[in-house]
This record gives structure tokens, sequence and C-alpha cells, in this order.
């Protein structure tokens, strides 16, 4: 693990959690909290690499503004059918002030490979305004139902 001060509860070591989040392509479940103090649930690309989840949004999103106002986040990814299996957490989020092209070639290829050009072509038109989201989880949590699911 990149960080070795990251709680860990579950039944996941921690290389399983990251091995886990560096091969999935399941989108992550980013909550910030609103305005109104109520959780914000929103489902990102991500990718996982050296300790930190790394993600893209547009500049002026609804949701740049949720993490600028507060930095502390939970996230979760994890299988959306039987048997359930994933990784939840929290962490802190920092803001790239650098335009996110790379990072958001890397989503593409890694999510969308050579599918849906019409969306790629559109995404990248907006790349000079996105922003990366970098989040660097102080707690990870797994679960992992397969055993018990598996009659």
């Amino acid at each position: 693990m990149s960080n070795p001060s990251v709680t860990l509860n579950g039944p996941w070591d921690h290389a399983q959690v990251e091995r886990f989040l560096s091969d999935t392509v399941y989108p992550l479940r980013l909550a910030c909290i609103g305005p109104d103090e109520f959780p914000r649930v929103v489902s990102l690309w991500f990718k996982y690499a050296a300790g930190r989840l790394h993600c893209v949004t547009h500049k002026s999103s609804k949701l740049m503004g949720l993490i600028q106002a507060s930095p502390r986040v939970g996230f979760e990814v994890s299988t959306n059918d039987p048997p359930y299996f994933g990784v939840r957490g929290q962490g802190l989020v920092t803001v790239s002030p650098l335009d996110a092209t790379q990072m958001l070639d890397e989503l593409l290829e890694r999510y969308l490979d050579d599918a849906n050009t019409s969306l790629q072509q559109w995404l990248r038109s907006r790349a000079a305004d996105e922003r990366i989201i970098q989040i660097e989880p102080t707690r990870f949590f797994s679960w992992d139902y397969r055993a018990r699911m598996n009659d």
C-alpha cells in the first residue's frame, strides 16, 4: 500500500484492496456534503495510482464547488450485481489547477476503449476545462460476499 497509515478494515489486506482498485472498471461513487448538510453521491470514472484515486470533473461543476467547500469525502467502488464485493472508504481531496487532458485520455481508454467515439470526442473537446480530483484515502473498508452468495 502506498500509504501505510491508511486504516484498513474488512476481509482484504492492503494488497487485495490495491489490486481491486487498480483492476476494476466499476465507477467510483463519491460522497460529498452539500450546503444543506445532506450528502451528495456522484458516480465518476477513476484510476488508482500511487495510493490515490484520480478522477476528472469540469472546473465549473457542482461537484467542484462541493469539494472545494469541504475536502473530506466518502467513496465506494463495488460490483453492481451479486455476488457483491468491493471497497469503500474516506479520504481528503485535492484538485489540480492544471488541465486534465492526459488523465481524461487515460480514463477514456480505461472505460470506453474504442467504444462510443462521439462521447469521447465531446469529452475531449472540453478537456482544457477539466480538472483532476485526487483522493488520498485515510480509511479503507472491504467487503466480499462471494463465499456466502455462491449458492
